[in-house]
């Protein structure tokens, strides 16, 4: 696996903190229960607007603050603080049409989660009215949580300030009654907390200040998983961790559209946007263009079941629609179905005009399109949109298969090339939709997911969902992601997706993106992320344009943090880091010097030892002074010394006690260190030395093997050839090794150092007398 410059951040890792004013604007958030919509958003400083979509006389939302920041990246949250006594939130509220004014029997309640003072579980709810002046649809709220009260009027019980877990003010629509019963008409309005502001005790927050250089890595996010956030917020932090220029945003597949309802407590899709993601949606554009971002907005075939119409939906030969993993599950629109394709185009053009009002450029992407295979291989393939307009075209009834396992007869093959053709006319119609409401600024993106598609189960699926209509250049830019093969460490899985998608549709790589991804349990993240972190930075190193990481929550959520410092991406005229050129021989074998480890001891009064381990593996220093023994010397060392700009520049350091694989004195072979045991998937084996047998050893990247030295073996066996080795110390293989068989490495290496001096303190006649010059050196981990 390729070292990356990665780790995964805690919120004790917070290097550098400033401060925020309790109730921000952008640290809100909201929530609702299903078939509702809102989003809040922070337009301008002061106001929290929220856009409420209600389609049901049981609609809630809920406008939330919590103590504890749950979704910022830890670099970035602000500190937990539940005591709120002391202080003082006022602001002016503005209700639009539809909402139920203050003053009404069902009007808006600020709920209070917490403690009460004895350490008991509570909840209070205060009625907002209580504490307004003016009017039921706008009035100045001010609200002292010392003198809170809860209940319907204001001499309820006293609401206990000092643990307070979360609060929510709730919004329901004019017509609430608690029942599921669908509204008269949908309601589309809003509500905005103007001139909000906090004073009194505790009104600051502590809050991470990381912001790193731009390192070239995109960012990826989805609305489905964010929609609860204000856009500015998510803008704000892909910022400051460095993601600038391009982020890909996915509009999800459940929350972004109008409903009606049909009947049966049914809401399915009607007409295009819902207020709420048009507003939040804009906002998330404009935030971006400020901050110098382009976004890429995705939309893909994918649709919450519940919401989409019977005949819209792929289906398998028994009727049965095509549904995902996900719970609740989401299906596929047919790329047949006329109605489905008319409705997604509206979409498309929909969201691509929002893109137009704040950029020049519009960037679309269609993700992941395909036609639908389930358990065990069964294809859906049988809509009554496709199984229709196939008979027309071709007089006959399409072949049935039960499943796309192992080979197929012709007249499938020609039903799966027949499949492809629709699935390139349906997506490249997509974005055609998409850019006819842009002029001439546009850029059409495919999402192209391989391990759906390159199953080697099913090996002709490839007809159906990887069609030569994509081929280069039908589309600007071709996108790829295999999360699924990566985070298995499946590298013979992503090579062969590459090789496939360059062989089939021919896309250089000057006119590729990669997506690496995506965590999906935190339990798996600190398996996962360095696989996904290598992914990424093997992508760039084969070329393609950009390279993002799937998606944002996961790296809030886990603190993904990537940490390639150094010059912005394009920068011109850069140092190098590394000469890789050797420190001169004759001088370096006399050099004395080794291993060194930096440990915390904390002697307690007892006598006992704490000790802390700060480095996981050794660090090396040398002295090269005793080496320079004559005026030729000097002069190699003075020229060695400036090319190097003193210590700006590493360079390799040949260490005259461990130079080889072997044990010291004894002549390399194929099987001196164990690299790793193969899975049958694993191409990538990084080179190492391993010191002392027993637990606890060391275990020592080798990252300057000296070329023409390295000898593998697997299995026991030394291959002629079939492995190459790439920078960093890192094998690669042609095919993965076999399952258990064990890959070894003989090698010589060079240790990767630099001056630890900018200032040579050494003189002629010292050497002409034969002193000891200082010339320290110091390793530098790669």
């Amino acid at each position: 696996m390729v070292e990356v410059p990665a780790y995964l951040a805690s919120r004790e890792d917070q290097v550098r903190t400033g401060w925020v004013k309790r109730f921000r604007p952008q640290l809100w958030t909201v929530d609702f229960a299903r078939p509702m919509m809102a989003a809040v958003t922070a337009p301008q400083l002061g106001l929290v607007r929220l856009d409420l979509d209600f389609l049901t006389k049981g609609d809630l939302a809920g406008l939330i603050w919590e103590s504890e920041d749950r979704w910022s990246h830890p670099l970035l949250a602000y500190a937990t603080d539940r005591d709120y006594r002391g202080c003082r939130l006022r602001f002016d509220w503005v209700s639009g049409p539809g909402v139920m004014a203050l003053d009404a029997l069902n009007g808006p309640v600020l709920t209070l989660e917490g403690r009460d003072a004895a350490g008991v579980a509570r909840t209070w709810y205060v009625r907002l009215w209580n504490y307004a002046v003016v009017s039921g649809t706008s009035a100045a709220i001010s609200l002292e949580f010392d003198q809170l009260r809860a209940g319907f009027g204001t001499d309820g019980e006293p609401v206990y300030a000092g643990d307070i877990d979360r609060m929510f003010i709730s919004m329901v629509p004019v017509g609430f009654d608690g029942s599921s019963g669908a509204l008269a008409a949908p309601v589309s309005s809003w509500v905005e907390l103007r001139n909000l502001r906090a004073d009194g005790l505790r009104t600051m927050l502590a809050v991470g200040d990381a912001f790193l250089p731009p390192h070239g890595l995109r960012m990826s996010s989805g609305y489905d998983d964010s929609y609860h956030q204000a856009p500015e917020r998510l803008i704000e932090q892909w910022e400051a961790l460095g993601y600038r220029a391009l982020a890909n945003h996915y509009v999800g597949m459940s929350h972004y559209y109008a409903l009606s309802h049909v009947g049966a407590g049914r809401f399915e899709v009607a007409g295009g946007l819902c207020g709420a993601a048009v507003a939040w949606h804009r906002r998330l554009l404009q935030a971006g263009g400020e901050a110098g971002f382009e976004l890429i907005l995705s939309l893909s075939f994918e649709l919450f079941d519940a919401n989409a119409p019977a005949g819209w939906a792929q289906r398998d030969k028994d009727g049965e629609r095509a549904l995902t993993g996900w719970l609740p599950p989401s299906t596929l629109l047919s790329p047949c179905n006329g109605q489905a394709m008319g409705w997604l185009q509206g979409i498309a053009r929909a969201f691509a005009g929002l893109a137009a009002e704040t950029s020049q450029l519009v960037q679309f992407q269609v993700g992941e399109p395909w036609w639908w295979v389930g358990q065990a291989g069964k294809p859906c393939f049988y809509d009554a949109a496709t199984v229709g307009r196939w008979t027309v075209e071709t007089g006959s009834t399409p072949p049935l298969m039960a499943d796309v396992v192992g080979g197929r007869t012709a007249a499938e093959r020609a039903f799966l090339d027949w499949l492809g053709a629709r699935l390139a006319e349906a997506t490249l119609a997509l974005s055609g939709a998409a850019a006819s409401v842009t002029g001439a600024g546009y850029r059409s993106h495919l999402l192209f997911y391989a391990p759906q598609v390159l199953d080697v189960d099913k090996p002709e699926l490839w007809r159906a969902n990887m069609p030569v209509g994509w081929a280069w250049p039908a589309w600007d830019v071709l996108q790829l992601e295999d999360y699924d093969f990566v985070t298995a460490g499946n590298e013979a899985g992503m090579a062969r997706g590459v090789e496939a998608v360059d062989a089939r549709l021919g896309y250089p790589a000057e006119a590729q993106h990669y997506l690496a991804g995506f965590v999906l349990n935190a339990a798996d993240a600190q398996k996962q992320w360095p696989l996904i972190a290598a992914a990424a930075a093997h992508a760039r190193d084969r070329g393609v344009a950009e390279h993002f990481l799937w998606a944002w929550p996961q790296v809030a959520r886990d603190g993904f943090t990537w940490l390639e410092l150094g010059p912005a991406p394009g920068a011109e005229d850069v140092m190098d880091e590394f000469h890789d050129v050797r420190f001169p021989l004759d001088t370096g074998f006399e050099a004395v010097g080794g291993p060194g480890f930096s440990t915390q001891v904390a002697v307690l009064a007892s006598g006992y030892e704490q000790r802390n381990a700060m480095w996981q593996g050794a660090r090396l220093s040398y002295d090269a002074g005793l080496g320079v023994r004559s005026e030729a010397d000097l002069a190699l060392l003075l020229a060695f010394f400036r090319a190097r700009r003193g210590r700006a520049i590493a360079f390799r350091f040949r260490d005259p006690m461990d130079w080889t694989s072997a044990p010291f004195g004894e002549a390399v072979s194929a099987e001196d260190q164990l690299l790793g045991v193969g899975d049958g998937q694993a191409l990538s084996f990084q080179l190492v030395k391993r010191y002392g047998a027993e637990a606890g050893s060391e275990v020592r990247r080798i990252s300057r093997p000296y070329d023409g030295s390295v000898r593998i073996s697997v299995g026991g066996v030394e291959p002629d050839g079939g492995w190459t080795l790439q920078p960093g110390g890192l094998i690669r293989f042609e095919d993965p090794p076999g399952a258990g068989a064990e890959v070894r490495a003989g090698f010589e290496f060079d240790v990767p150092v630099r001056f630890d001096v900018d200032r040579l303190q050494i003189s002629l006649s010292g050497v002409r007398a034969g002193e000891a010059q200082a010339v320290p050196l110091v390793e530098v981990f790669e």
